[in-house]
């Protein structure tokens, strides 16, 4: 499997404190992934999200989670 290069330290700090829930768009951003890519995952149900009157969040909580635990069965 190849290594991702690790984020630039000013991003480092950003990418460990993470909200429990954010807009699906600040999601791919914040994982440097495009938009596009990021909405197909949530159609297909990669990803946890829950909806907040008309807003679709990434629960970035449960993802770490899932994350994690899949990280341990391996």
């Amino acid at each position: 499997m190849e290594q991702l290069p690790l984020p630039e330290p000013q991003n480092l700090q950003r990418l460990l404190i993470a909200p429990p829930v954010m807009p699906w768009r600040d999601f791919a951003d914040w994982i440097q992934i495009s938009q596009d890519a990021v909405e197909m995952w949530i159609r297909r149900g990669y990803l946890p999200t829950v909806k907040i009157g008309r807003f679709r969040l990434v629960n970035v909580a449960l993802f770490t989670q899932q994350l994690l635990n899949d990280e341990q069965e391996v």
